[in-house]
């Protein structure tokens, strides 16, 4: 069936676990009552969102999107993809509507092989020599496909939650116990450091990936996620390749680039509202959707037109959000509307 019309979302859900099952160090475990607080809040908000594909992030155990999904109002509505949520770690997850998804999901935990951070910088001899070596993803990134039409080819969708700006706990690792004099004060600093490198690690992979998938193609392709960086950062940029946004009656497009939604809405409205989380009253754009070039506006080769953003974060000015049952990101929805280019 041919859909004329069909929406995204990207949802963190904050550590959504079964009551009294671990979480990450330091957290206590959901009560049944936090709990039911967190499943009521949840159905709400995806009923108030109808979107067809839910990205979604932090989800610890199948079970708990199971019983948001039990509720009258969602009942048979999707299909959740959630293999590895057992409860023993954060995962990426989706919603999809029924009938739109194509083939098995899969969730990609190691690099690629053509992800070599090395260099020598040999035309700038004053540079050292750099080398760093990470393995795979903190949280393994969801790919699936959906069919928006009977015709090909497929959307191909990639959930995806980079690592946080919290600074990496060093203290315990065995080079910190042996020196804690030389390093203690400066904790933050490294931390900060670590996670930074892993984060920009991280983008650099997927978009290796992405490219694998779009190059030399017209295959639409969909970024959900929490990129823990905002619109304009390093991070996003080595994920987007920073396409040129045309103007008027530009056209052109990016084969391998990807346009984020937030731009896109900013083209369409000139008051800038746009945060997804809050951190020491600082409000910041985290949760992102990136589309490719066939859900551009001025693509010669679009496909589908992009039809507003909406936000859900008026839950951020809740700070107890266990006693309330909300999380800590805001909510992105996306409308796109088949509308091929016309040469």
């Amino acid at each position: 069936m041919d859909h004329e019309q069909f929406s995204v979302a990207t949802f963190n859900l904050y550590n959504f676990q079964l009551p009294g099952k671990k979480l990450n160090p330091f957290q206590k475990p959901w009560t049944k009552d936090e709990f039911n607080h967190k499943v009521s809040w949840i159905a709400r908000m995806l009923e108030n969102i109808d979107a067809d594909i839910v990205g979604l992030q932090e989800l610890w155990h199948a079970e708990a999107m199971e019983t948001v999904l039990a509720r009258q109002a969602l009942k048979d509505k999707y299909d959740l993809l959630a293999t590895p949520a057992t409860g023993t770690k954060i995962v990426c997850a989706a919603l999809v509507r029924k009938g739109l998804l194509s083939g098995d999901p899969e969730w990609i935990s190691t690099f690629p092989a053509a992800v070599r951070l090395e260099s020598t910088d040999e035309l700038d001899p004053q540079s050292p020599a750099i080398e760093v070596h990470i393995p795979g993803f903190s949280r393994p990134v969801l790919h699936f496909k959906v069919a928006l039409r009977d015709a090909p080819p497929l959307v191909e969708v990639f959930v995806a939650h980079l690592k946080s700006k919290l600074p990496t706990q060093i203290n315990g690792e065995p080079w910190y116990d042996a020196d804690p004099e030389t390093y203690r004060d400066h904790r933050n600093a490294l931390g900060g450091a670590i996670s930074t490198i892993r984060r920009t690690a991280e983008a650099t992979a997927l978009r290796v990936l992405l490219t694998g998938v779009m190059k030399g193609t017209e295959t639409p392709v969909l970024v959900l996620g929490d990129l823990n960086d905002g619109q304009h950062s390093n991070t996003i940029n080595i994920l987007t390749e920073q396409p040129n946004y045309l103007v008027g009656e530009s056209h052109g497009g990016a084969d391998i680039g990807l346009y984020t939604a937030q731009t896109l809405q900013e083209y369409r409205d000139t008051r800038d509202v746009y945060y997804t989380h809050v951190h020491q009253d600082l409000r910041e754009s985290l949760d992102h959707v990136l589309v490719s070039e066939q859900f551009y506006d001025h693509s010669l080769r679009r496909k589908w037109l992009f039809d507003g953003l909406m936000i859900n974060n008026d839950h951020l000015n809740v700070e107890d959000h266990k006693a309330t049952g909300t999380t800590d990101h805001g909510v992105v929805k996306v409308r796109f509307k088949w509308k091929p280019f016309a040469s």
